[in-house]
């Protein structure tokens, strides 16, 4: 795991108050966060932070809260024990309690949960996990992006033939076409930056309806200060329970991420394709591409890419539909194990998507050759830019056309055409004809357009969410 991840891991344990030992002290992955020893640590972080903010408010002693807080750490509810308990209870929260209940005194016990309910516990844990699931998929896309700029930078003049509906359309470059992919990575951070508001508002204390029954009259109160101990914004005043419309933003921002990346995969895994051959997936020496065909080497990354874009906009959809609940609440949708299948997922295709882009070999040589595939006929269009002056544009177009419709016919380059034809020849000349049958030169503002994207995206990191 790298350092950058790593730091990013220490900030977010910070960041949610969490007491050394609990949950996020060693996270390293989005697997650990979503892992149930995280979970479990996640509730002892919540309950205690719950005694806390309730002490404060006078509703249940100090000494009670401060028991509670020590006592708050992952061997005070061993999984072996959990899971007798539950196996005698069925009910995961109260098998957690009673387990937990064992490492505190009577009087502190008592005190223990004290008028809070399920759902506002897990529904707690679930937001430090998503909130730390952002901050890492966050750091995951800054690394890609600078691996994305490098390339577009190394590539920025690098002339290839842009392609609409399948056809050779008009020349651009590759780090154009890789500028494209920073500015929409770019805003992918960002919107999972702007979700960090609403995630950090969501931590709940309402109870079983969501009317703060249970809590007495400092209810909201208590519910504020639940926020600040766990290191969270002021809650949403609202009763979210059955909404759900965070945990589904945040299912469907990485749904739109999943077909992000998808969309590079499928164009990388087209452009190895033998038939165009402009940049391939470099392998080590030793890996193996086919069990019978040793020539063939396989695109397995920008394959894997398109895979989740299958995938994950199916789990989205699991998490999205959680938002239709029958009245106060219910449980028919079940989407926690998703949020947490989902958020692994985007992981593991960030993995793929980073690897990838660092193994990406760019074929300049057959970039050159597809551009004069076409006898020169993609520069159609700058042949009527040129003539527009001398026989207008209208009859300038319908000239090219007709002969790009005959050349179809006989198999003629644009240079050839254009030099049989006495209005062109004479319009423009011959140097002037080779001049426009240069690719380079008509690349129109595609290097300017690299350095605009690759300054913004440097300039809006330096407002991505701090891991200090």
């Amino acid at each position: 795991m790298s350092r950058l991840r790593q730091a990013v891991c220490a900030a977010v344990i910070l960041c949610a108050g969490l007491a050394p030992g609990a949950a996020g002290a060693q996270s390293e992955s989005i697997e650990d966060v979503f892992s149930d020893a995280r979970l479990n640590a996640y509730v002892l972080e919540i309950e205690a932070a719950l005694a806390r903010a309730q002490a404060a408010e006078g509703l249940i002693p100090q000494s009670a809260a401060d028991a509670i807080t020590a006592a708050a750490r992952p061997e005070a509810v061993p999984a072996d024990a959990l899971a007798a308990e539950y196996a005698i209870v069925r009910h995961r929260m109260v098998a957690f309690l009673n387990v937990f209940s064992r490492s505190l005194d009577a009087d502190a016990a008592n005190y223990l949960h004290y008028g809070a309910t399920t759902v506002d516990i897990y529904d707690t844990a679930a937001i430090l996990q998503v909130r730390q699931s952002i901050l890492l998929l966050i750091e995951d896309l800054r690394a890609i992006e600078l691996q994305l700029i490098d390339l577009a930078e190394t590539h920025r003049d690098t002339p290839m033939i842009g392609r609409t509906l399948g056809q050779h359309a008009l020349p651009i470059t590759f780090g154009k076409k890789v500028a494209s992919w920073i500015g929409e990575n770019r805003r992918h951070i960002e919107r999972l930056a702007d979700l960090l508001d609403r995630v950090e508002r969501s931590a709940i204390m309402k109870g079983a309806v969501g009317s703060y029954v249970g809590l007495g009259d400092r209810a909201q109160a208590v519910e504020r200060r639940f926020g600040e101990e766990l290191g969270l914004s002021e809650p949403y005043a609202d009763d979210w329970h059955a909404s759900r419309d965070v945990f589904a933003e945040y299912a469907v921002n990485l749904g739109l991420l999943a077909r992000f990346y998808g969309r590079v995969g499928q164009e990388v895994f087209l452009l190895q394709m033998t038939d165009i051959a402009e940049v391939i997936e470099q392998r080590s020496s030793t890996a193996v591409g086919s069990s019978t065909m040793p020539h063939k080497n396989n695109p397995s990354l920008s394959e894997a890419l398109i895979h989740y874009s299958r995938t994950i906009p199916a789990l989205s959809d699991i998490v999205a539909d959680d938002m239709i609940n029958f009245f106060e609440r219910d449980n028919t949708s079940r989407p926690n194990d998703a949020i947490g299948e989902l958020s692994l997922e985007t992981e593991d295709m960030l993995s793929a998507a980073n690897r990838l882009v660092g193994r990406l070999h760019v074929d300049a040589e057959a970039m050159r050759r597809n551009l004069d595939r076409s006898g020169g006929w993609i520069l159609s269009q700058r042949f009527v830019f040129a003539l527009a002056p001398h026989i207008g544009r209208t009859e300038a177009e319908e000239l090219i056309r007709d002969l790009a419709a005959e050349a179809h016919e006989s198999g003629a380059g644009l240079r050839a055409a254009a030099m049989e034809n006495a209005v062109i020849r004479e319009a423009l000349g011959e140097a002037e004809i080779d001049t426009l049958l240069d690719p380079e030169t008509y690349l129109g503002l595609a290097g300017e357009q690299v350095d605009a994207v690759i300054a913004a995206a440097r300039a809006a990191r330096e407002m991505d969410p701090s891991v200090d």
